[in-house]
């Protein structure tokens, strides 16, 4: 008898690409088989993401869209934790289950599409001890904990995903393993909440090959260092602490372990309107401890995330923004239009800021960034990278520098005739012979 077929759509962070991988892995385990289109498949399961009201509409698009298509449709992701709107849209949903909920959606899957058990088919997919993966096989993400502690007043996903849950040291680094032998040559280490990493275990000692070893981001990032692979850290709040990890990234000395990239979500530089949103609320601080940074690692990148147009935000408290920009030099950047998300405390907050003037503080932020990373990017001509290649095109070979997160920053193109024989997950040594506003140029040298 044929497999029975699921297809899946995958929506979301990074940290909602996990959650798919694992249901996927699971499913293959199971015998199912994965359809990658609509008409194949004898049912759907959609992993949905419920942020910001875009990343909602665009969820329930989806469930829509696979409902019209194929008409039996399983949701999970943090929509589902949202109260009843799933099914209130789409009452012919099959079941509705919340993130991080392998057991549940397998258990839907088991009641509306029943697989006989085959001993000599249904066997774990032939990259067995890593799973199935979204990411190409050169890189993957490695999600240490779950849910966040903090209650950031413009966010829910306490709500949706819950407290901070730490996976256990030993379950992280042997999977940082698994996925070193299996060719994965970059590991981007993600949460909500990296450097809370074991908080609430109180960062107790646990054990990996036989070595004790604190369930702490620092003693982490130490162990991972020794996979010899790129390890790049991503959502680090500002703590002290973070100051420990500095020195693995510095590439002069022999602490240098881990890529010398930092994903801080500073979120804005106004004290009144972090303490506003229940952020640390020191802008001179943070400005300190970048100057610290970078002087303990030169050739530290740091990526940030803001806000712009945060309920009471005044037009001199957005100047301010731009003044830290300004002064910080921040290598990559992105920045949000304030969202009223349902549920979020932000929303009752007086003095709400008008979405034309939100947009358009936005979009002078983005330009006043853009200027910067053009610069920045500017004092790389001519200098020497190392880069992974993540893609061929014609006669071109798309890479990342170590300044270049997936999907979210920027590239190094390089061209010239010895470009058409790398292949995606080779190292290469480029020189820099020109830069735009997001990304670089290169031969091979």
């Amino acid at each position: 008898m044929p497999a029975k077929k699921v297809g899946f759509v995958s929506l979301g962070c990074p940290k909602a690409l996990v959650d798919s991988e694992r249901i996927l892995t699971q499913l293959r385990a199971e015998g199912y088989a994965i359809s990658p289109s609509y008409n194949d498949a004898d049912l759907v399961v959609v992993n949905t993401c419920g942020f910001i009201d875009s990343a909602v509409e665009e969820s329930l698009d989806a469930i829509g869209e696979a409902l019209a298509e194929n008409g039996k449709v399983i949701v999970t992701g943090c929509l589902g934790a949202k109260g009843d709107i799933v099914k209130q849209t789409h009452p012919k949903v099959l079941a509705v289950t919340g993130p991080h909920s392998a057991d549940e959606v397998m258990k839907a899957v088991h009641k509306h599409l029943p697989h006989k058990h085959n001993p000599h088919v249904d066997l774990v997919p032939p990259q067995r001890d890593i799973g199935i993966k979204l990411t190409p096989k050169h890189y993957a993400y490695l999600k240490i904990a779950e849910g966040c502690n903090h209650r950031c007043t413009f966010c829910i996903i306490p709500s949706m995903r819950g407290d901070l849950v730490s996976r256990p040291i030993g379950d992280v680094m042997q999977e940082a393993q698994n996925l070193v032998k299996a060719g994965v040559k970059e590991l981007l280490v993600i949460s909500q909440d990296t450097s809370a990493y074991g908080v609430d275990v109180k960062y107790r000692t646990g054990f990996w090959g036989g070595r004790p070893i604190r369930t702490r981001m620092l003693e982490l990032a130490r162990a991972l260092g020794d996979l010899g692979v790129w390890i790049r850290l991503h959502y680090v709040y500002p703590y002290p602490h973070v100051d420990e990890v500095i020195p693995l990234m510095a590439q002069n000395t022999t602490e240098g372990k881990i890529l010398p990239y930092l994903d801080v979500p500073f979120q804005h530089a106004s004290p009144r309107i972090l303490k506003l949103m229940k952020r640390p609320a020191n802008a001179e601080n943070t400005l300190a401890r970048i100057k610290a940074w970078r002087a303990i690692c030169p050739e530290l990148t740091i990526r940030s995330t803001f806000i712009a147009g945060f309920p009471g935000e005044t037009e001199a408290e957005f100047q301010q923004l731009l003044d830290f920009l300004e002064e910080a030099q921040l290598d990559r950047v992105g920045c949000f239009a304030y969202s009223p998300v349902e549920g979020a405390a932000a929303n009752a907050l007086p003095n709400p800021v008008p979405e034309d003037v939100r947009e358009e503080r936005r979009a002078r932020f983005m330009q006043t960034q853009e200027k910067i990373s053009k610069a920045r990017l500017k004092q790389k001509v001519g200098k020497t990278l190392t880069v992974l290649v993540d893609s061929i095109d014609n006669d071109k070979a798309v890479a990342r520098s170590a300044a270049d997160a997936p999907e979210i920053d920027g590239t190094v193109i390089i061209t010239g005739s010895a470009a058409a024989k790398l292949k995606p997950g080779d190292f290469a040594t480029v020189k820099i012979t020109r830069a735009g506003a997001h990304d670089l140029h290169g031969i091979i040298v």
